[in-house]
């Protein structure tokens, strides 16, 4: 199959890809050696992007400034309405611009503008939430240590925060986690991914324009080996959050350790939905489908496994094969586009790999399988691979792309010792009317995150974040704020000392 793209979609292709720089304390810079970057829309296969790359020195510059912010600048010592009122006006120039922040997305992630005009609106709620935290965050008082002693724990901002995001949601996934930083009064340096920066520098636009003080959030862009890898080590950096794959998420832990940093890490997922034969199998197909192939299967929140009851499963798998035939693959600039394109052509033949390396292991694709062939860009069908067993590394391996592994179950003990084979702890789905199941399968599955009969909600209310080698930590929810910022305990006597050590 061939699909037909149109490269003059895009501004780019007759007036040039725009070119960004880095904000490093309050200033638009080039990095100090003078490296350039640029990126290739996955969708088009056009320049839409070129980009001034930073490295080690720029780095320095960047946790220097950000030092200096924290120590002598007013953020840390700011009203916290007053740290609010600064993201409650970030949000609202987000949503003033959200139509070019999701074509910067779409343009440089592949994936489907409409998708990424959720992403943003979606972006600008978590920056409001955050600022509601910003004006909650509280200690804690003991006045029953005795008459002459009270006990107070105050909360202060961890300090210098490093946050290193992931291309398959650029906007979405510093939403998660630089507000909160910010909120509880800490000072930022940003890395995107080198393949997706864009959408990050309009936010760092967006920051100035709202009032945020100068070195509060420096962006450097660049690659995880010249800038996001001394991010992580820098003596100066208190706190490093991190979201991509696990494999890069243990090297940022050990690297952190050097200096016993504080870690938060959202990494990768296999995640099951888990259907019985008492749920409502229409729902269950149109969430599966959702599932499995939003963003293209790009989202450590996939559901990429399909653990689905015998009794249902030849009837399920029909009509799940035939609304996925459905799923409109395509232009990421096109509005009915559902799954936009692969993020490189590497990583497209990596799936295409793990595909190949099913049927050589004995499962068989029942919809799909290939890339489609295209001279602007590079796509992947929808993919169904069955007759998986448990130990195929189809069945325990994140893919990452648009490919569902289906295995199948008769007991709720076969259906929770298949949902948990994997490394992964991310999230889950259970699909059932009965109370009873729907409790056994939530309480007993060995994830952050589980839905019941729905899939991949979120808000921003709730925390987010997984088990196992999923990650440490979470994010959002009423403890976000908190996350970046460390207890400090202060006693206070009263009156003459009554405990003398040395006796007179």
């Amino acid at each position: 199959m061939t699909l037909h793209i149109d490269p003059a979609r895009l501004d780019e292709a007759t007036s040039g890809p725009r070119r960004y720089q880095m904000l490093i304390d309050g200033k638009w810079t080039d990095g100090e050696v003078g490296l350039e970057g640029e990126r290739v829309s996955p969708g088009h296969g056009i320049v839409v992007s070129r980009y001034a790359f930073g490295s080690e020195a720029d780095v320095a510059r960047a946790v220097a400034a950000a030092r200096r912010a924290f120590h002598r600048g007013p953020w840390p010592r700011m009203k916290a309405a007053d740290r609010a009122a600064v993201l409650l006006k970030t949000a609202d120039l987000i949503d003033a611009r959200r139509e070019e922040i999701a074509r910067l997305d779409a343009i440089e992630s592949g994936k489907p503008i409409s998708q990424a005009r959720g992403e943003i609106a979606g972006a600008a709620d978590i920056w409001r939430y955050a600022a509601s935290l910003a004006r909650t965050l509280h200690g804690e008082s003991y006045a029953n240590l005795g008459d002459d002693m009270l006990g107070v724990v105050l909360r202060e901002p961890v300090g210098v925060v490093s946050i290193i995001t992931p291309w398959n949601f650029p906007f979405l996934i510093v939403a998660q986690k630089l507000p909160f930083a910010l909120a509880a009064g800490c000072t930022t340096v940003v890395k995107p991914s080198e393949m997706t920066s864009a959408s990050t520098v309009v936010l760092g636009e967006i920051l100035m324009q709202a009032g945020l003080p100068e070195g509060v959030c420096n962006i450097v862009l660049g690659t995880g080996p010249e800038v996001g890898a001394h991010m992580v080590a820098h003596r100066d950096v208190d706190m490093v959050t991190f979201t991509g794959s696990t494999r890069v998420g243990k090297a940022t832990v050990q690297a952190a350790g050097a200096t016993l940093k504080k870690v938060a890490m959202e990494l990768g997922g296999k995640n099951a939905q888990i259907v019985f034969p008492d749920a409502d199998l229409e729902a269950a197909v149109d969430a599966a489908v959702f599932g499995a192939f939003f963003n293209a299967g790009e989202c450590c929140n996939a559901g990429s496994r399909l653990i689905i009851h015998k009794a249902v499963a030849k009837d399920f798998l029909a009509a799940f094969e035939k609304r996925a035939a459905r799923v409109k693959v395509g232009d990421p600039l096109d509005d009915a586009t559902k799954v936009g394109a692969i993020i490189t052509p590497e990583h497209l033949k990596k799936i295409e790999n793990a595909v190949v390396d099913a049927t050589a292991d004995g499962a068989s694709v029942a919809l799909g399988g290939a890339g489609l062939t295209s001279a602007a860009g590079q796509y992947m069908t929808p993919t169904v691979v069955t007759g998986v067993k448990p130990d195929m590394a189809i069945a325990r391996e994140e893919v990452f792309g648009p490919v569902l592994s289906v295995l199948e179950f008769e007991r709720v003990e076969e259906a929770l010792r298949l949902a948990d084979l994997t490394d992964y702890g991310l999230s889950a789905g259970v699909w059932s009317r009965d109370i009873d199941t729907a409790m056994t399968v939530a309480r007993s599955v060995r994830t952050g995150t589980v839905w019941v009969n729905t899939f991949m909600d979120g808000y921003p209310e709730l925390p987010f974040g997984g088990m196992k080698q999923s990650g440490i930590g979470r994010e959002l929810g009423r403890n976000a704020v908190e996350d970046f910022s460390e207890a400090k305990t202060i006693q206070f006597h009263r009156g003459p000392r009554t405990s003398w050590w040395v006796e007179d």
